[in-house]
């Protein structure tokens, strides 16, 4: 009788332990939230403020007015549409293009078998320790030698050789697949070409979607690849566009703030929906190194 009160007490102790790290969680990860939320709460705010009123104390995060003028500005008076088609161009290739590419050599890694294999994905995974800023300068000699700067090439034609993070990302999801798939295909008389497309890449779709969000991310997001290289208005992409709005002497911040909003929202749009295959995807590629 003893024991089993003794084990009825420890188990509802381990049962309230548990139910108070599940409610801390909880309260910790709902406080990350609200922080996280805080500059696009403000962003939203700010956009529809009056022109001055920005940065009035105290602040105030329901303005008294909602000026929505701000936003028929900025979509229609300003060149934010030209911008998001340019960069809606420009990062295509690199993404389908550069995702393929970036697929074709992380199955070779993780597949095949070649003399110094090991060798080259670590020189490969090296490249991702050189900060961007050391090979710029160097970048854009090389491209103003072949005459690409005011273009969109120097933007598109790296990108679709694909990456090194996308090629170890993909290589670890690669290595999960069963072995015994391609010794099957093997037999059918499948060559490693068409084991890649019709044996890795069908399997891939969660992990091949996370990849081309992130790129699609990162092209999209990128402020100083066009800087650097496009001077024609008519060119600029959507960040430059949102630059154009901030001068030396003076800034137009609700204007940014409508433009940052309206932007947002494709980016938003997209990882909605692709949030399950995103999340499939990272957890995948973590199973095996």
């Amino acid at each position: 009788m003893a024991n089993n009160l003794n084990s009825g007490g420890t188990w509802q102790r381990k049962r309230m332990g548990e139910q108070f790290r599940k409610t801390f969680a909880y309260l910790f990860l709902s406080a990350g939230a609200l922080v996280m939320a805080v500059p696009f709460l403000w962003m939203l705010s700010t956009s529809l403020k009056q022109q001055g009123l920005e940065f009035e104390m105290p602040p105030k995060w329901i303005p008294e007015n909602f000026v929505w003028e701000n936003y028929r500005f900025v979509l229609f008076e300003s060149d934010i549409l030209q911008g998001f088609m340019n960069t809606i161009l420009i990062i295509s290739l690199p993404c389908l293009v550069g995702l393929f590419t970036s697929a074709l050599a992380a199955s070779a890694f993780a597949r095949l078998q070649f003399p110094g294999r090991n060798v080259l994905f670590i020189m490969l995974l090296a490249t991702m320790m050189i900060p961007g800023v050391v090979t710029m300068i160097p970048s854009f000699i090389l491209f103003k030698s072949i005459g690409w700067v005011d273009s969109w090439l120097p933007l598109i034609v790296p990108g679709m050789f694909g990456a090194a993070a996308a090629v170890f990302l993909l290589r670890q999801f690669f290595m999960t697949i069963p072995k015994e798939l391609e010794d099957a295909a093997k037999i059918d008389g499948l060559g490693p070409f068409l084991i890649f497309v019709r044996i890795l890449l069908p399997l891939s779709k969660p992990v091949l979607i996370t990849q081309g969000l992130l790129n699609f991310l990162a092209g999209y997001n990128d402020y100083l690849g066009p800087l650097i290289y496009i001077n024609s208005p008519e060119k600029y992409t959507l960040q430059l566009v949102l630059a154009s709005f901030q001068g030396f002497y003076s800034s137009q911040w609700t204007y940014i703030m409508a433009g940052s909003t309206l932007a947002l929202i494709p980016s938003l749009l997209l990882f909605i929906f692709a949030q399950k295959y995103f999340v499939e995807g990272i957890a995948l590629t973590g199973m095996k190194g």
